[in-house]
């Protein structure tokens, strides 16, 4: 599928400052797809359409979520992350697309997960930095991903941990399990 046409679908789905989101996201997401030598049309593509669920209505992923066995825990963890899995599925349904790699990096840019591939922690990373991000820690994060995307994705996750753990918010196990996994990793 080709940008502008990807651009074409996903747009009504989101607002206007989320589709400037997406278009900051797919910038940088084949940037790093370039830096660490991936396909950077299937980066592309996962991330035009990292965000197609976020504004759909709560009770429906909750619903989608148990109907398809998507992943029962993530209804234990807030609402922000539903979007990620139902939107993998519904843009395999609805849009079409059935490759098995962009779907995971869906599904996973909220949460990340232990084992991420290079596309994965690709449009994990472009989420968390894409240029309209603006709070404390990004700028590191950004620095960081110029030369070791390992250690950026384990600043971002360690960043969102921290804000979560300081509002007293649920940590979703995956994205200990992610930190834990690319530390034991990095410090190889």
């Amino acid at each position: 599928m080709e940008r502008a046409q990807a651009l074409e679908i996903v747009k009504p789905h989101l607002t206007e400052h989320r589709y400037i989101h997406t278009i900051g996201v797919m910038e940088t997401a084949i940037q790093l797809a370039e830096q660490e030598g991936i396909d950077q049309k299937k980066a592309e593509l996962a991330s035009v359409f990292h965000d197609y669920a976020k504004f759909r209505p709560k009770e429906e992923m909750r619903q989608l979520i148990k109907e398809q066995n998507l992943g029962m825990d993530f209804l234990h963890y807030g609402d922000e992350l539903l979007h990620a899995p139902c939107g993998a599925y519904w843009v395999k349904h609805e849009v079409g697309i059935d490759d098995v790699e962009v779907l995971s990096a869906i599904r996973y840019h909220t949460t990340g997960k232990p084992g991420m591939t290079t596309l994965e922690k690709v449009v994990f990373l472009a989420d968390y930095i894409e240029p309209g991000r603006h709070f404390p820690g990004v700028e590191e994060v950004r620095e960081a991903a110029a030369k070791d995307m390992n250690y950026a994705c384990i600043m971002s996750l360690r960043n969102t941990m921290t804000f979560l753990m300081k509002k007293d918010h649920l940590v979703y196990p995956d994205t200990l399990a992610a930190y834990n996994h690319l530390v034991t990793e990095w410090k190889k």
